[in-house]
C-alpha cells in the first residue's frame, strides 16, 4: 500500500521525505516534518495522530527510538499492530515500527541519516535501494530523495499500482520549503512528481526569500508586478 523514506542532511540540517502509495493523497496524511527536530512517516492503515505525537516526544529531548517506544507503548495495543512508523531525529538516529498486521510484504531499513519502510512491497530489496541511493546520491536533498524514489521503483516498488506520491523538505525556515504532491494519477505519479520538481527547484530559494525578506524577493514579470 505504501513505501517511503526519511532522509537527513547533517551538513545543512535539512530533513526530507519521499512517499508513494496506491491510496490517494498519501503525502497529506503520512508525512510529518519539524525544523530542528526530525521527521515521522506514519503509514499502513494510517493513524495521522501518531506522527505529531512522536515529534512532540522528540521535541522534549527524546531520541528517535525512545520517542517511538513511548508512543507505541501508550497506544491501543490492538490498533498499533496495524501501524507502520518511521522516525528520524536531529542527530540522524533512526527507528522503525512495523506491526504484525502490516499488509503483504513489509519491513523497514534503518541507517544513520536515513530510514525506509513499506508494506505490500514487491520485495524487500526496494528498501535497500531506497536507503542506499539516498545516502550515496549527490545534489540537494530534494534531488537525492527523488533519485532514491527512482531506484526504489526500479527495484520493484509496490506490488500493485502506485497512484499518489509526495516529496517534502524542511530546512529551518519555519515551513516546508518543498512540499510537492501528486494526490492521484492513473499512471506514473512518481514521474509526474519528478516533472513538478524540475519546475520547482530553480525557484525554491526565491520563494524562501519571499517569506523571510519580501523586499528582496525577485520579480517574475507577471502582470501587476512592477519590481
Amino acid at each position: 500500500m505504501t513505501f517511503s523514506l526519511l532522509l537527513h542532511d547533517p551538513e545543512t540540517g535539512e530533513f526530507g521525505s519521499a512517499i508513494s502509495s496506491s491510496s490517494p493523497a498519501v503525502a497529506a496524511r503520512c508525512i510529518n516534518l519539524a525544523d530542528g527536530i526530525g521527521g515521522v512517516n506514519s503509514q499502513n492503515i494510517t493513524d495521522p495522530l501518531l506522527g505529531p505525537a512522536i515529534l512532540s516526544e522528540m521535541s522534549s529531548g527524546k531520541n528517535a527510538q525512545t520517542a517511538l517506544d513511548a508512543v507505541v507503548a501508550a497506544a491501543d495495543p490492538t490498533a498499533i499492530d496495524f501501524r507502520q512508523l518511521l522516525v528520524i531525529d536531529s542527530a540522524g538516529s533512526t527507528a522503525a515500527h512495523s506491526g504484525a498486521q502490516a499488509l503483504g510484504i513489509f519491513g523497514a531499513r534503518t541507517e544513520t541519516n536515513a530510514v525506509a519502510g513499506g508494506n505490500m512491497l514487491a520485495n524487500l530489496e526496494v528498501l535497500d535501494a531506497f536507503v542506499e541511493t539516498a545516502l550515496s546520491a549527490t545534489g540537494r536533498l530534494e534531488e537525492r530523495l527523488f533519485a532514491a524514489f527512482e531506484a526504489a521503483m526500479t527495484a520493484g516498488g509496490e506490488a500493485g499500482p502506485v497512484h499518489s506520491a509526495g516529496l517534502s523538505v524542511v530546512n529551518g525556515s519555519g515551513w516546508r520549503v518543498t512540499d510537492l504532491r501528486v494526490d492521484w494519477a492513473d499512471e506514473d505519479p512518481i514521474g509526474q512528481l519528478g516533472r513538478l520538481l524540475e519546475i520547482w527547484m530553480p525557484q525554491r530559494d526565491d520563494y524562501i526569500t519571499r517569506g523571510l525578506n519580501p523586499a528582496a524577493s525577485p520579480s517574475y514579470g507577471v502582470p501587476g508586478d512592477d519590481r
